[in-house]
């Protein structure tokens, strides 16, 4: 049998709560949000919580999806890039301030910009969606699943 992580293998330790966010994630991904709007969020915050194994995933799936490889290759510089518009913009900087949480609750600037472009279903599904990453991420990189 081919070991499937270097470290624990978490779902077979605590198989309801894998299910759980297993569970969180297909909801999340059968959202309003839609399946390539998410991804690109995912894999944003997968950059920055430094999880190969997410990477390779979310940026396969925004491949497979057909998004062009320049937006994929750019989304780490999302601020620069003329790829993404101004709702993505609004998303991203979300999840970054989410994911890093530099002093608390994210700056009520980057709240008032999501809510140009988000509902409050919107921002609480967006939401969710950064904690799920986030989870993981951090059994990404502290399990070390190997990449397929």
């Amino acid at each position: 049998m081919t070991k499937k992580f270097h470290r624990v293998e978490y779902p077979k330790h605590v198989p309801e709560a894998f299910r759980g966010l297993y569970a969180a994630s297909t909801a999340l991904h059968n959202g309003a949000l839609g399946k390539e709007f998410l991804e690109l969020i995912f894999l944003r915050v997968s950059q920055i919580n430094g999880c190969a194994f997410c990477l390779d995933m979310h940026a396969s799936a925004l491949r497979k999806a057909g998004v062009e490889s320049r937006k994929i290759d750019t989304v780490a510089g999302w601020r620069d890039s003329r790829f993404f518009d101004a709702r993505e913009g609004a998303a991203l900087a979300w999840a970054e301030q989410l994911t890093t949480l530099p002093t608390g609750a994210p700056a009520d600037a980057t709240y008032e910009a999501l809510k140009e472009h988000f509902d409050e279903h919107g921002i609480a599904e967006l939401t969710m969606a950064v904690a799920t990453i986030n989870a993981w991420n951090r059994l990404g990189v502290g399990m070390q699943p190997i990449l397929p």
